[in-house]
């Protein structure tokens, strides 16, 4: 209770300096009692995110050594001298030899032509054609000058019905966790207002505070060469907005870098962003027919409003034939002259992100794992069913996208392997643990171990030393604990407790480093029972205090 008063009241005595919080921090590191923790803490996802470590782990020990003692000192303010926390951490030991050249390897997205050129005329593979066999053709004739060995994704769209003729996609941009390409230009202001998220992408001038600010995001060009009766659609929402006119759907025909001398159309929604997210109508885009333009979206706000403009999709359509698609993809590698399949690899599809849920926070709502819905919880269980008939030992790679929000969108795999009939991942993390300990105003890497005697050790210390303490461990073993008053006839002296703590850790811990440290906790008796602390180190080969 000491302590916490005295916390207290140094919290209403300094809240009135210029730096209130480190005022509160010198006076607790300059107390003779200062609070003293102890505590073993593992690190969430959310942490990990703190810390900007996308991957959710350290890539090595001395990684964490650098960055978790901040994180401490954020964590336990008002920890003093002698605190020490046990933090347990994901290291990254390495992934299976193979995956980084799928997930570092090369991407190309089949177009309306390529499929044409396969006998499918419309936006996707026929649900009764092979995609396997008509890729390579493809990959043949739009990647010039390929190297052996190299590996290709080929991303493309499979109709899962028959299509029929309506309004397709043309060019679609889906902004769940990427921007797709286009690029950020600043007109005035100094923060970064467009941010790539989860599900869309982000334009927000509130940072604290409402600011002035004005930022585009431009599209690539988009070649529309030979179509007509184009529509545009797009999928959006706008919050806390005072003036909707603020956000802006620009379309240009002369763009050549530098949006402030490029001529812009402004589209007018019939159906604005405002509310939940929401698609547009199809809105008449003809004026654009056979044109080669950018679309840009330009967010403006005020030191008095700032709303928040999130943007999920934008599509161009034409007519055409139309269905519901499955987003696929497959590896290839090209070997003696030719583009051939990969075997043992599997890139899951938008279909299999939905077969593991399309609720809010399941896979199949954006498409992706990311740090707070991690792969492992998912793809064992999906393994299982979609490979019910594979072999003990089978392996398996699998390749998926994942949205980190300190790295943005990505592939990341895994090797799988059938193990007593159940898919398995390889390990590329294990769970560790550092100890901290403060120490003169700072939380450093420290290898302290704890430990409390237990009744055994009192039997073992008094085995040991009964012959030259008689009366001391006598006492001990009859009441449990050790008298530390000082002048009586049992008394356990600092130098005679050391001589016991040396017996009990040279057998729990006989090949013990030097200067491996212990805080051993016993039970003592000073005219009522506590507990007391001990700090000792390896030194030479011996325990003594520290």
């Amino acid at each position: 209770m000491k302590r916490i008063i005295y916390c207290l009241a140094i919290l209403g005595i300094t809240l009135v300096g210029c730096n209130p919080i480190e005022d509160i921090y010198n006076d607790i590191d300059a107390s003779a009692d200062p609070i003293v923790g102890s505590e073993s803490y593992t690190l969430t996802s959310d942490d990990y995110d703190e810390l900007e470590l996308g991957f959710g782990s350290f890539s090595s020990i001395e990684e964490a050594k650098a960055l978790i003692p901040d994180f401490l000192a954020n964590k336990y303010p008002f920890w003093g001298q002698g605190s020490s926390v046990l933090v347990g951490y994901q290291l990254y030991v390495g992934n299976a030899e193979g995956v980084s050249d799928l997930t570092n390897s090369d991407i190309y997205q089949l177009t309306n032509s390529d499929y044409a050129t396969t006998g499918s005329d419309a936006f996707g593979f026929y649900p009764n054609v092979n995609a396997t066999s008509q890729i390579p053709d493809v990959l043949t004739a739009q990647i010039t000058a390929p190297t052996e060995g190299q590996i290709v994704l080929a991303k493309y769209k499979q109709y899962t019905e028959n299509p029929v003729v309506g309004l397709a996609n043309l060019v679609e941009y889906n902004f769940a966790g990427s921007f797709e390409g286009w690029t950020i230009a600043e007109e005035s202001g100094a923060n970064d207002v467009w941010t790539s998220a989860t599900g869309y992408v982000q334009g927000n001038g509130y940072f604290g505070t409402q600011v002035a600010n004005e930022e585009w995001l431009v599209s690539p060009s988009v070649d529309l060469t030979g179509e007509d009766n184009l529509k545009f659609q797009i999928t959006q929402e706008l919050d806390f907005a005072g003036d909707a006119s603020l956000v802006k759907i620009l379309v240009s025909t002369d763009y050549a870098g530098d949006v402030l001398t490029a001529t812009w159309d402004e589209i007018t929604l019939s159906s604005p962003a405002t509310g939940d997210m929401a698609a547009s109508e199809d809105y008449d885009f003809s004026a654009y027919d056979g044109q080669t333009i950018n679309v840009a979206l330009k967010y403006e706000s005020t030191d008095t409003d700032a709303g928040r403009w999130r943007v999920a999709n934008i599509a161009i359509k034409t007519l055409g034939a139309t269905g519901d698609t499955n987003s696929k993809g497959e590896y290839f590698m090209y070997t003696g002259g030719a583009w051939v399949a990969m075997d043992g690899v599997y890139y899951l599809s938008s279909a299999d992100y939905d077969a593991m849920g399309t609720g809010s926070g399941q896979p199949g709502q954006y498409n992706n794992f990311s740090s707070s819905l991690s792969p492992n919880t998912y793809l064992p269980t999906f393994l299982d069913l979609n490979f019910p008939y594979a072999q003990e030992d089978e392996e398996l790679f699998v390749i998926y996208d994942y949205f980190s929000s300190s790295s943005g969108a990505q592939r990341r795999g895994n090797l799988y392997t059938v193990v007593n009939g159940e898919f398995e991942a390889h390990q590329s993390t294990i769970s560790t643990t550092l100890q901290f300990g403060f120490d003169n105003g700072l939380w450093v890497p420290d290898n302290t171990i704890r430990y409390t005697l237990a009744a055994e050790d009192y039997v073992t210390i008094a085995s040991a030393l009964e012959a030259d303490y008689p009366t001391a461990t006598a006492s001990m073993l009859n009441y449990g604990n050790m008298d530390r008053r000082v002048g009586n006839s049992a008394e356990w002296t600092n130098p005679m407790v050391l001589e016991a703590v040396a017996v009990i850790l040279n057998q729990i811990d006989p090949s013990a480093e030097e200067e491996q440290k212990y805080i051993v906790t016993i039970e003592v008796y000073n005219g009522s029972n506590t507990t007391e602390d001990f700090a000792v180190i390896k030194m030479g080969g011996n325990w003594m205090y520290q």
